[in-house]
């Protein structure tokens, strides 16, 4: 692909990724690509996606210099842009980036000339009863030393307001949306919606919704299912709730999840991604849904996912099944699947598309 500009999204913190922007940099000087950080909050504020996506001068490539959270900074920005993101790994437990930061010039590289693969990934998209706001005194009780927040979403001037609906927000999420409880002492009651039908009444800690994508993240966490990133749903998870039922719901991509603070809850906070967003009174909902646009999400090679998940995930074999010394064998298949199997995936078959 043609890349004219590049956003750049560095990890500041650690010294890695500082060394790796320097790479990044060299190379777009060398290949006449323009080069803006972005996403970066020196001066002390921070701005909504489209206002940061319109700074850097729209760039086709994101590149992000960290770990997973910084993965996350960069694809709320190239969501905004339809741009592509590629990360690059200088985290320790994530599931997002792809390429070792020593490998980053030549994974440049591979772009530029067009040898990578595109994930597409599933995002999440909100409305809600009325636009979010962060108070003053929470905004700095959620800090937590992490600089400051991001700004409340705006509202999308390209969708129809609806009093049933409500109001459509310029905003997406790549993992996982979470109403969660505000005081320590005091949960979040939310009755919970699938399809507009409703499915329990929940005094929790907090409650989420993921996509395939964030089923590794705070879904996992919380004692959701692992999902493979290349299926089509959404995850209810409900966190510590006080009531027997404490499992997650998988449900199909086209039913909505509405989640609506009761009238005895405290407030609720509205996190995106992890990052705090708004803070709901009791009354107001909010409504979580497949987004019609999608990540695309850079790689060079096939997704090795279950792989990573036994790696990260430091997964052992029971002892039991391993009692005579002997581990499982690998399924190491070589050849095409028979006709009859031909819609099937496997890593080991060379990616022909």
């Amino acid at each position: 692909m043609t890349v004219n500009r590049l956003g750049l999204v560095v990890h500041g913190g650690r010294a890695e990724a500082v060394e790796a922007g320097h790479v990044v940099r060299a190379w777009c000087e060398e290949h006449g690509v323009r080069c803006a950080d972005i996403d970066v909050w020196d001066d002390g504020g921070r701005r909504n996606a489209q206002d940061e996506v319109e700074a850097a001068g729209r760039p086709d490539l994101i590149v992000t210099l960290g770990g997973d959270g910084t993965f996350l900074r960069g694809a709320r920005l190239a969501a905004q842009g339809d741009a592509l993101v590629l990360g690059v790994d200088l985290g320790r437990v994530g599931f997002l980036t792809e390429v070792p930061a020593s490998e980053v010039r030549a994974a440049l590289d591979a772009v530029r000339e067009d040898r990578l693969h595109i994930d597409s990934r599933m995002l999440l998209a909100l409305r809600a009863s009325r636009r979010l706001e962060v108070p003053a005194d929470v905004e700095e009780m959620m800090r937590y030393g992490r600089g400051p927040l991001l700004p409340a979403p705006q509202v999308r001037q390209d969708c129809e307001v609806d009093e049933e609906w409500g109001i459509p927000l310029n905003v997406t999420a790549l993992n996982d949306v979470v109403l969660e409880k505000l005081s320590r002492d005091r949960q979040v009651s939310v009755g919970v919606y699938v399809s507009g039908r409703l499915l329990a009444s929940y005094s929790a800690d907090a409650l989420l919704v993921a996509t395939p994508t964030g089923s590794t993240a705070y879904s996992f966490a919380a004692g959701g299912p692992v999902v493979s990133p290349r299926a089509e749903a959404l995850v209810f998870t409900p966190v510590a709730p006080h009531m027997t039922f404490n499992r997650s719901i998988v449900t199909a991509p086209d039913e909505p999840v509405g989640l609506r603070v009761l009238e005895r809850s405290g407030q609720a906070a509205v996190s995106i991604d992890g990052q705090v967003r708004g803070v709901l009174e009791p009354g107001d909902w909010i409504g979580v849904f497949a987004a019609p646009r999608r990540l695309r999400a850079v790689r060079l090679g096939p997704m090795d996912f279950y792989g990573r998940l036994r790696q990260r995930m430091n997964l052992t074999d029971a002892p039991a099944a391993v009692a005579d010394g002997t581990p499982a064998p690998l399924w190491s298949v070589s050849s095409p699947p028979p006709r009859d199997l031909s819609h099937l995936t496997l890593l080991t078959v060379p990616d022909t598309h």
